[in-house]
């Protein structure tokens, strides 16, 4: 990703709605939140929110589950 998405800038208007759709995107082909952060720069809570921002159904957490 470009220099202006370096941990700590800030994000906003045009250049906050192109990333969130990107984001979107890759998350949707299947990227994990933990990636995409790690891709970006930016940790795991920003991406979670721009997702959220994006309007993304997030998928469940991986894992086996248990039956009471």
């Amino acid at each position: 990703m470009s220099d202006e998405l370096r941990k700590g800038t800030r994000v906003s208007g045009a250049g906050r709605a192109e990333l969130a759709a990107e984001l979107k995107r890759r998350y949707d082909e299947g990227e994990s939140i933990r990636g995409l952060a790690a891709a970006t720069g930016r940790s795991y809570g920003f991406v979670h929110r721009l997702l959220g921002e994006a309007g993304v159904e997030l998928r469940g957490r991986g894992g086996a589950t248990r039956k009471a």
